[in-house]
């Protein structure tokens, strides 16, 4: 990842409240600057058990995707367009290969409250969402941990968060009486700045629930979190189970779509699709099997499997199935849920033939004996 090389002379510039290591170095430093940013938002029908009620009824809505370009956070956050955002940013100063000083700043954000007409999905588009209980948003202290140095290295670490605008059932203490409470959620970032000018962006933790988004320096989508778990989230989204009770949650961080696969999954969701749920270790499809439908995997992880052997694992809005419907109807791998999944499943005819044979010419996988280069 690219980072900014600056002398350093005076530098006030830097953000107010930057934690420094070491006192700044003489002018004859290189300074590198680099940052991550992760975005929190509610994908489309996520969301699991009673809770579904207030978005089928209007009172809350789920959020459009954020764009694949960050290129202004602020005005995302003032629309409400993303519940939460993390934003990490770290400095080394380098003299002759060494570090000679580092410092970080940053902080965590809340979006906006309420959600503006038209916006997202569960409610109707263009009229005001009907009166609702519910909570405020409310950010909780961002927690920085020193930074790690290593040979030509520094790793800044950060998690943001805050308990989201939704009233939950929670029991503090087995036997106590149940009551209301706002759960939280949250992000930890890493970013690595190197000597040589690299720096290594990566989401380390995060809550189950929503949806998280990694942004490197320029504002690139680089990373998506795998699995959307709104059950898992809702049991353990209370202290001791979050990095504010001296826990954090491990996450399954995947690669990002290709820009032909976010186009196929806009086709694909606007097609009246069938939405199917599997469930850890279920098999979507197996190699050798007809087949004749297009999926596009909106949520979980899927291992390709050939001849028995895993040779990739796709994570959310990944377009699979397409080679089947190009050559012959048959599956050339078997597709195997890594976590529990949600799929979208259209009809091959729905889908324009040369889309799928443009991205069946990008998919750089194995194929079985005898032919084929893509999954199923």
């Amino acid at each position: 990842m690219s980072c900014w090389s600056t002398c350093s002379a005076d530098r006030a510039g830097w953000d107010a409240g930057h934690r420094a290591r070491q006192p700044v170095a003489s002018v004859a430093a290189v300074r590198i600057e680099s940052s991550v940013t992760a975005v929190s938002w509610v994908p489309l029908d996520c969301v699991e058990g009673g809770q579904r009620l207030q978005f089928h009824v209007g009172a809350a809505q789920y959020d459009d995707p954020p764009p694949d370009q960050l290129d202004d956070l602020e005005s995302l956050l003032a629309a409400g367009r993303v519940r939460l955002a993390n934003r990490l940013r770290g400095f080394v100063e380098v003299s002759d290969g060494r570090v000679v000083a580092s410092g970080q700043s940053g902080q965590g954000h809340i979006g906006a409250s309420g959600h503006p007409a038209g916006r997202g999905s569960g409610g109707l588009r263009g009229a005001p969402p009907p009166a609702a209980v519910g909570f405020a948003a409310v950010a909780l202290p961002d927690l920085r941990p020193e930074p790690e140095q290593g040979d030509g290295w520094v790793r800044f670490s950060q998690t943001a968060g805050g308990l989201l605008s939704v009233g939950m059932p929670y029991r503090p203490v087995p036997g106590d009486p149940t009551r209301l409470a706002a759960p939280a959620a949250w992000t930890t970032l890493a970013l690595t700045v190197h000597t040589d000018g690299r720096s290594e962006p990566a989401l380390v933790g995060a809550s189950p629930f929503p949806r998280h988004w990694v942004y490197d320096h320029s504002g690139r989508l680089v990373a998506t979190s795998g699995v959307v778990d709104f059950s898992g989230w809702q049991a353990d989204a209370w202290d001791p189970f979050t990095p504010w009770g001296g826990r954090d949650a491990p996450v399954r961080a995947t690669a990002v779509e290709t820009a032909l696969e976010r186009e196929l999954s806009r086709v694909i969701i606007g097609s009246g699709p069938q939405w199917m749920r599997l469930r850890k270790g279920a098999t979507l499809v197996s190699q050798g099997d007809p087949g004749d439908e297009l999926y596009l995997l909106f949520d979980g992880l899927l291992a390709v499997e050939i001849d028995g052997a895993t040779v990739a694992e796709l994570g959310p809005g990944a377009v699979v199935g397409e080679l089947a419907l190009l050559e012959g109807g048959r599956r050339t791998a078997t597709l195997r849920a890594v976590t529990a999944c949600r799929v979208a499943a259209v009809p091959g005819d729905r889908i324009d033939r040369a889309a799928l044979a443009e991205l069946a010419r990008t998919r750089g996988w194995p194929g079985p004996p005898g032919g084929g280069d893509g999954p199923a």
